[in-house]
């Protein structure tokens, strides 16, 4: 609730009422998603840590982002997403329509996608945070030495 209340003084501080639109949380997008096997499709020309590519892999939409950035090492292409080349349209389109005429042509693909899209983030988050701890640890423990 807090946050909110720093938001509402935010827009009033820089004068942006009536230019900022509230949108509710959409549950029942993911699920209409999901049940119609779509997919998330996130063409940056560079993102550096994307969370909602984070967030659409959690769910477990099969996802397609810019082969820049930090994207390119959370996505294994072909395996737990595809890299796209936000550059390139008719290359990352056509990325894009064989994924779906090979969901046609294997009822398992989208699943299997989706599955290992899960096992992807789970992993490369897990590395992430064991990452972070080890470098806090040190960090303490340096700081320890030089206390």
């Amino acid at each position: 609730m807090a946050e909110i209340k720093k938001m509402h003084a935010l827009i009033e501080k820089y004068q942006l009422k009536g230019q900022v639109r509230w949108i509710a949380a959409q549950t029942d997008r993911y699920r209409y998603i999901a049940d119609t096997k779509g997919a998330f499709v996130q063409p940056a020309l560079y993102e550096a840590f994307g969370l909602t590519v984070i967030e659409a892999m959690n769910c477990g939409l099969p996802t397609f982002a810019t082969n820049q950035g930090g994207l390119a090492e959370i996505i294994v292409d072909g395996v737990s997403g595809f890299h796209i080349d936000p550059n390139n349209d008719d290359e990352s389109s056509s990325k894009i329509a064989d994924f779906f005429e090979k969901c046609k042509t294997d009822s398992r693909y989208w699943n299997r996608m989706s599955q290992d899209g899960l096992k992807r983030i789970y992993e490369w988050l897990s590395a992430v945070m064991m990452r972070r701890f080890t470098a806090a640890t040190t960090a303490s423990a340096i700081a320890m030495d030089d206390a």
